[in-house]
């Protein structure tokens, strides 16, 4: 009886397992994306070169047709202008050195941004008005 001895080695490479990773990462980025909710508003912000360094601890921004939203630890809260101040009061008490970020688009009239600003300014609060890059 004549034994063969197999000494090839075959050159074949299974895809399969690669294959199922590959779905596996696209299944889990597709349910975390679907999770994730855009809190941006579409604000055409007036354009300056300016930067500042300091970090808002919430912000506010005013839509063109004068809606105004509060970001709450990354949750936007549509509310009418004369909640905002007793919101703020009770979401961020009498700290040292809160710093709001303003956004409002360029048609907002400015009576309205400076309303907000006279909110701040009762509190005691330091205001950055958002702007975009000048190009």
């Amino acid at each position: 009886m004549a034994l063969k001895k197999r000494s090839k080695i075959s050159a074949e490479f299974s895809m399969s397992s690669m294959t199922d990773i590959v779905f596996l990462l696209l299944i889990f980025f597709m349910v975390t994306s679907t999770l994730i909710a855009p809190n941006a508003l579409k604000l055409l912000l007036p354009q300056s070169n300016n930067q500042t360094q300091a970090k808002p601890v919430t912000t506010i921004s005013i839509t063109e047709d004068l809606n105004y939203f509060v970001n709450n630890n990354g949750e936007l809260n549509q509310m009418r202008f004369n909640e905002i101040e007793p919101f703020l009061q009770r979401t961020l008490g009498s700290e040292d050195d809160i710093y709001i970020s303003l956004h409002a688009d360029k048609q907002v009239p400015i009576e309205e941004v400076v309303k907000i600003m006279n909110i701040a300014r009762r509190n005691e609060y330091k205001m950055i008005l958002a702007t975009s890059p000048e190009k």
